[in-house]
């Protein structure tokens, strides 16, 4: 099937993120196949092309960049199946799209609710029960749809097992753009005024579960510099905690999406620290352009980091091992460029789309 598929999404372009990036990006490669795939999101700023309808929204208070709009489906929307990128007021819509049409509804599984749930900053006794009632509603809206899509065999065991989820689980890569994100010569050392020493570097949201303030543990007491590009509600403390341990940390802030694959290449390691990801979508950005990463030991980061091919993994809580861990990379990064380099094709979008094609192949109208 390469037909019309009608793709519900409560994060897009211009936010920057993996989901919007992710789905702007099969998209296009959908569309590249001959198939049609429209888009439904929050309105923005951003001007809509063809086939993508915003619908009206609001900003979402607890997390920047990020805006809630209530179930609309558009009028004029036609499709043949529907994919759901996110459970919240657009997901919702997804669901009585495909009920009212008769649709299939296939259902991706990208960030787990409750990091949205930590930022209302409730009483710590009533975390649990926060907790519950998100992975409960999560088991709810999932087993709706005919196929679930994860992004990493850690992730489907996490539906499984915490979930309860019993509906089909495919494992599908978000995928990278391996035509984008390749190594390049970069000057981007001397346009952000970087040492030339052992650069260490992370990009992404600086929010508190990612475990940025590790980081900074790990490079403490080292002649490395630490350029962490990006945003986030962690960044005051970060900021504060660079200043108290008196380290070589550049805050870059959000850097234009077409510098990326610069700053991968001109990094000698990329870190990330956060134990909560699906997949760990800029680590595998980072091995695209060559570039080896130290990841946490938790998440889906251990299956994304191959240890010893592309990069190391260390364990979360012991900044000492991380700082061994960089090290180590450091002593080894030719080696562990090549492993990187060797794993562009399995790793990159195109297979992506082609286990995604299958699925939709595979769905049957049963409604």
């Amino acid at each position: 099937m390469r037909g019309s598929v009608a793709a519900f999404t409560d994060t897009y372009l211009p936010t920057v993120n993996g989901v919007s990036y992710t789905v702007a990006t099969w998209r296009e490669r959908w569309r590249a196949r001959g198939g049609q795939m429209a888009v439904v999101y929050p309105r923005t700023e951003r001007e809509p092309e063809s086939r993508e309808y915003p619908v009206s929204s609001l900003p979402f208070p607890v997390y920047d960049g990020y805006r809630f709009s209530p179930p609309i489906v558009p009028e004029s929307l036609d499709a043949d199946l529907v994919h759901a990128h996110t459970p919240f007021g657009i997901g919702i819509a997804a669901l009585r799209f495909a009920r009212s049409k008769e649709l299939p509804l296939i259902r991706s599984y990208h960030t787990p609710i409750e990091e949205y749930a930590t930022y209302l900053s409730p009483p710590d006794s009533l975390l649990p029960e926060l907790r519950w009632g998100c992975r409960r509603y999560e088991r709810w809206f999932l087993e709706k749809a005919e196929r679930i899509i994860a992004p990493s065999e850690t992730t489907r065991n996490h539906l499984r097992s915490d979930l309860g989820v019993t509906g089909p689980v495919e494992v599908i890569s978000n995928g990278v753009d391996t035509d984008f994100f390749r190594p390049v010569i970069s000057d981007i050392r001397d346009r952000y005024g970087l040492e030339s020493g052992p650069l260490i570097g992370y990009t992404g949201r600086h929010g508190h579960e990612k475990n940025l303030d590790e980081l900074l543990d790990a490079v403490s007491e080292t002649d490395w510099t630490l350029a962490l590009a990006g945003d986030g509600p962690a960044q005051p403390a970060l900021d504060a905690k660079a200043s108290r341990l008196d380290i070589d940390v550049r805050f870059l802030g959000f850097l234009d999406r077409e510098e990326l694959p610069e700053f991968y290449s001109a990094l000698d390691v990329f870190a990330f620290p956060s134990p909560v990801e699906t997949e760990g979508l800029v680590a595998r950005e980072a091995i695209a352009c060559g570039t080896p990463v130290i990841g946490a030991d938790a998440g889906a980061l251990s299956e994304t980091v191959v240890d010893g091919e592309t990069g190391y993994h260390y364990t979360p809580g012991d900044p000492v091992g991380f700082r061994r861990a960089i090290a180590r990379a450091l002593a080894e990064r030719d080696h562990l460029k090549n492993g990187c380099l060797a794993e562009r094709e399995s790793i990159s979008v195109e297979r992506s789309i082609d286990r995604l094609e299958t699925v939709y192949n595979s769905v049957e109208r049963t409604l």
